[in-house]
């Protein structure tokens, strides 16, 4: 503990007031729980029991001596519970300051310029990694082949799927369908021996023509023929879109 306050030791603390509060945070400091930095109090006048500010990398702690320096009362928060902290530069020392989420905000006063400002920059950097967090590095960068390895492996899926939708719509010849007359599947090969030029051929009508009851049966032939894969959807939506618009 001695060695890691030296350091504090050079910029106006009180030796004295460094060795009460380390004795005293020795058994109240966490796991992995470590002192940044400290601030001793300096007021004009001589100052006997001076308060102090205690920043670790897990909290902030005021430390108020009481009962003569006997004892000592600590008041701790939280770095998640801190919404900022505010440092002004007065005449004689500085005023630290921070807020919590709860709205309190909490201030000492009569810190020498250079401690305030030490414990600012200190506070700033601990809220900063609180809010972005600190990346991991892989010390091993073929730890993380794995991962990129696991992206060649879909991609032949997702082609597999196009080529195939691309093969089915090839496969689907397409002729003039405006002259397919709205027969069942099975008719289809009856038409094709069919000879039009027979007595008994009748011109088909035109939609206009047709009733209710028959704009429906041709819209249902042709959704026979989508299920059947001998139409495409967009074709079907086409004609869908102009047998609803006389009915």
């Amino acid at each position: 503990m001695k060695d890691q306050i030296k350091k504090f030791l050079n910029e106006e603390q009180d030796p004295k007031a460094i060795e009460k509060i380390t004795s005293k945070l020795s058994d109240l400091l966490m796991k992995n729980e470590e002192i940044g930095y400290i601030a001793v109090q300096k007021t004009p006048g001589i100052t006997l029991l001076p308060d102090s500010i205690v920043l670790t990398n897990k909290r902030i702690l005021l430390c108020k001596p009481k009962n003569l320096g006997l004892s000592m009362d600590f008041i701790d928060y939280d770095w998640d519970d801190i919404a900022a902290t505010f440092v002004k530069e007065n005449i004689l020392g500085s005023e630290f300051s921070f807020a919590t989420k709860s709205d309190l905000t909490i201030s000492i006063d009569y810190i020498p310029k250079i401690q305030a400002r030490k414990i600012a920059t200190f506070a700033k950097e601990q809220l900063d990694i609180l809010k972005n967090g600190i990346a991991p590095i892989a010390t091993n960068p073929i730890e993380n082949m794995p991962i990129i390895e696991t992206v060649p492996e879909e991609v032949p899926e997702i082609g597999e799927v196009e080529i195939t939708a691309i093969e089915e719509v090839e496969t689907e010849e397409v002729t003039n369908f405006a002259e397919i007359i709205p027969v069942a599947q099975s008719q289809f090969t009856e038409t094709a021996s069919h000879d039009f030029s027979q007595p008994t051929a009748k011109p088909e009508k035109s939609l206009a023509d047709l009733s209710q009851d028959e704009l429906f049966e041709k819209l249902q032939n042709y959704k026979k023929l989508l299920d059947n894969g001998l139409i495409l959807q967009g074709e079907y939506d086409a004609y869908k879109k102009e047998i609803l618009s006389f009915m």
